[in-house]
């Protein structure tokens, strides 16, 4: 690489994400780049011209490790929506002056869907005008929602701790003995696409039965018939464990969250908060019924448990953003970095490169076939899918018995 590079973080940050950062800045370097940047808190960021040069914050092995077992966006992130380039094209014209400035010959931008948006708009702009600049995706989303990939970087360790927990509570929920039983309803994050409730199922092996059901948003979810299998189940044991997607609806398109509490924080792509999904269904069954309930919702625990982190998708994440800079100086633009699963057993994976305008602002969902006939679980397909994803432990670098970071303050 002749030029300089500048790498960005965008939406919800995971456990995975900083090991891309790593594997970025890593590549860039040996690749010859002069210089990688840092936007701090992603395009936003940049706009206001706010970046670092890593090289005065990774300056060792060590640094690099530890940037790897880094929960959250270690640049820190943001949820901005680029406009239309006919919209306004003074915030192009901003952004390209910048870029022009640092002399970068590739911005990689770390992220989800909404993320690919933005490369998508910014190579289209670099096309228009003739700018050099390259444009490059990486993945990132513990939703698992991104088309033309296999899964993303972030999903494993996700999937990983939300299996590890709902094992445990699953045996916490046994141990008191209540007269009209035991509800617990675990909240799980996913809008629209249920890939991360149904690792719940993950929890289900020789000793542990798993949670007794599983609800999916890919599916409507039917509140009487919830209440039904409830009581069927608790006319049968003495604890009930049921998964939950924040994002399940009823046939008439509300969700489940907003027959509680109204939340009206809404986010620059549009997205309404969801929250409370578990909270509204425990009171709901503990009216019904009059048992003891219990709300757990795993909120941003999801994405932030590295010391529950995936090997693989560490390893995989670090790939990730080496083969988004390779890309960038092999000559690619307006792409993002795929996984591509060459088998299962063993698990073998490899890295391609697709055009991001087929990924931007689509949304892959768990297939209908994945979900078994009521749908209140998911098949046997999907926990093999999931499997190999989650195999693995990075050890985290302990001092005084709590994990060691690396720190940047912001």
């Amino acid at each position: 690489m002749k030029g300089n590079v500048i790498v960005g973080q965008s939406g919800g940050p995971t456990a995975a994400i900083n090991s891309s950062l790593a594997g970025v800045y890593r590549t860039a370097k040996d690749r010859g780049a002069k210089k990688v940047y840092g936007m701090l808190h992603g395009i936003q960021g940049l706009l206001e011209e706010k970046y670092i040069d890593l090289s005065e914050h990774i300056t060792n092995e060590l640094d690099a490790e530890l940037l790897k077992r880094t929960p959250a966006a270690y640049l820190g992130s943001c949820r901005y929506k680029l406009p239309e380039i006919h919209e306004d094209r003074e915030v192009y014209e901003k952004i390209f002056a910048i870029l022009e400035k640092l002399e970068i010959e590739a911005f990689i931008y770390i992220g989800g869907n909404d993320s690919m948006d933005t490369i998508k708009k910014l190579s289209d702009y670099a096309i228009v005008t003739g700018f050099k600049t390259r444009f490059i995706g990486c993945p990132k989303t513990i939703d698992n929602d991104l088309a033309l990939t296999d899964h993303t970087p972030g999903y494993g360790s996700a999937a990983k701790y939300i299996g590890t927990s709902i094992k445990e509570i699953i045996r916490d929920s046994f141990c008191l003995e209540y007269s009209k039983g035991l509800v617990t309803i675990v909240e799980i994050m996913g809008r629209n696409a249920g890939w991360l409730t149904g690792a719940a199922a993950l929890a289900k092996g020789e000793d542990c039965a798993g949670p007794d059901m599983i609800y999916l948003p890919e599916l409507t979810f039917d509140l009487d018939n919830f209440m039904e299998r409830i009581k069927d189940l608790l006319a049968k044991k003495t604890s009930v464990v049921v998964a939950v997607s924040e994002g399940i609806h009823l046939a008439d398109g509300r969700y489940v969250c907003e027959l509680g509490t109204s939340v009206d924080f809404v986010d620059a792509f549009g997205h309404k908060q969801l929250t409370g999904t578990a909270a509204y269904l425990a009171n709901y069954v503990a009216h019904e019924i009059g048992c003891k309930t219990r709300a757990i919702e795993l909120s941003t625990l999801q994405r932030s448990a590295s010391h529950c982190a995936s090997r693989v998708d560490i390893l995989e994440a670090y790939q990730v953003g080496g083969a988004a800079v390779k890309a960038a100086d092999e000559g690619d633009n307006g792409k993002m970095v795929v996984l591509k699963r060459l088998s299962d057993d063993p698990y073998q994976c490899s890295t391609e490169v697709k055009d991001v305008h087929k990924i931007a602002n689509d949304e892959k969902l768990v297939p209908r076939e994945w979900v078994n006939e009521e749908g209140t679980y998911v098949t046997d397909e999907f926990v093999t899918y999931v499997k190999p994803l989650i195999q693995g432990d990075v050890s985290p670098v302990m001092v005084d018995g709590i994990p060691r970071h690396l720190y940047k303050p912001h």
